[in-house]
């Protein structure tokens, strides 16, 4: 029974070969038939693939969603404009209207006309800190004066003004300080350090004024930095508290707080000059160089800055590097503003009348 399909099947190939090819023929239309009905149902399978993407584009919904986390990571950034502390109410009492707002952030983020502005508002605040700034040298003429500046370097003007009177009592003029003992002038200079080496200054720049300036102290800048150990810092405090010729003083005070208030990043002396007195008018470089180094050694320290007794706080940059706890901030305050003694044996009278203290002469314990 199983036999016979079998035998007419090679029967039906074997005889009749023809039929068989278009059997075969036939057999084969049908599968290109076939292969064409699916062909036809391809634009389903084509649409299958815009379906998929349809339904990717469905999937990335959730990815549009996740949108608004990505928007939402400025705001976790957002605390960096909050950076620069609010000053307390008690260091911002003796600065008028001034708002969180005047607070720069990073460098770069301020105009030159809102840097102009808010340096010129820090002058004028410290001005009325320190009505009374002046020179914290003593000195009653002009060549005291540049013998004083250059005792200066390395060491206070307090000590300087404790070691002058003894100086100036020997020798009063560039004349007999150029004729004078180099040993006995170390001897009175050595409690100001570096004394041999200040004592060839001070008795070279005073040869120099008897021999080049008839024994008077020039009053223009390229002839004083010709003085031995006189350069444009100390040429600057003489025309501007000798000879009332404006000049910008930049010590280590004021290079530390210029930076600090973020005026000008510069390092060097001179650039430093030369970019914060573009800030201001020549009028004021005298003045500025005062208010600057006297809140540098009254409040804002080197490495303690008292920030919590600041009165320009809300307009430094660099507020919160130092004490800003009111209480704990008043005990790092230094001279009149501390309650000690200044610098100056003989003070300006307006700075006795406005509380200061003269300092006491060496050796008075």
């Amino acid at each position: 029974m199983k036999e016979k399909p079998t035998a007419g099947a090679g029967g039906a190939g074997e005889d009749k070969g023809a039929p068989a090819k278009k059997a075969a023929a036939g057999p084969a239309k049908a599968t290109a038939a076939r292969k064409t009905s699916p062909g036809k149902k391809t634009s389903p399978e084509k649409k299958t693939p815009a379906g998929k993407k349809a339904a990717a584009g469905k999937k990335t919904a959730p990815a549009g969603k996740k949108a608004p986390a990505k928007k939402t990571a400025p705001v976790r950034k957002a605390p960096a404009a909050k950076k620069p502390l609010v000053a307390p109410k008690k260091a911002t009492a003796s600065v008028r209207a001034a708002p969180a707002k005047t607070v720069v952030g990073p460098a770069g983020d301020e105009s030159r006309t809102a840097l102009v502005r808010r340096a010129r508002r820090i002058n004028r605040e410290l001005a009325e800190v320190f009505p009374y700034a002046h020179p914290e040298l003593d000195f009653e003429n002009p060549f005291q004066l540049v013998v004083a500046t250059v005792l200066s370097a390395q060491t206070t003007d307090l000590r300087v003004n404790q070691t002058t009177p003894a100086l100036f009592a020997k020798y009063p003029t560039p004349e007999d300080l150029a004729a004078a003992n180099p040993e006995e002038v170390e001897e009175i200079l050595r409690p100001t350090g570096f004394f041999r080496a200040k004592t060839r200054s001070v008795m070279g720049l005073s040869k120099a004024l008897v021999e080049d300036f008839g024994g008077e102290v020039p009053g223009r800048l390229e002839d004083l930095v010709k003085l031995p150990g006189v350069g444009r810092k100390t040429a600057f405090v003489v025309l501007g508290n000798a000879f009332g010729r404006p000049g910008i003083t930049v010590d280590t005070h004021f290079q530390r707080l210029v930076r600090r208030w973020r005026w000008t990043e510069e390092t060097d002396p001179d650039k430093i000059e030369a970019a914060v007195g573009a800030l201001f008018p020549k009028s004021d470089w005298t003045d500025l160089s005062h208010h600057v180094i006297w809140h540098g050694r009254r409040i804002c320290h080197a490495r303690k800055p008292a920030c919590g007794a600041c009165p320009i706080a809300p307009l430094c940059p660099a507020y919160g590097e130092g004490e800003t706890d009111p209480e704990k901030a008043k005990k790092l305050l230094k001279y009149e503003k501390g309650g000690l003694p200044g610098q100056r044996l003989k003070p300006p009278q307006s700075y006795l009348d406005a509380g200061g203290r003269p300092a006491p002469p060496l050796g008075a314990g």
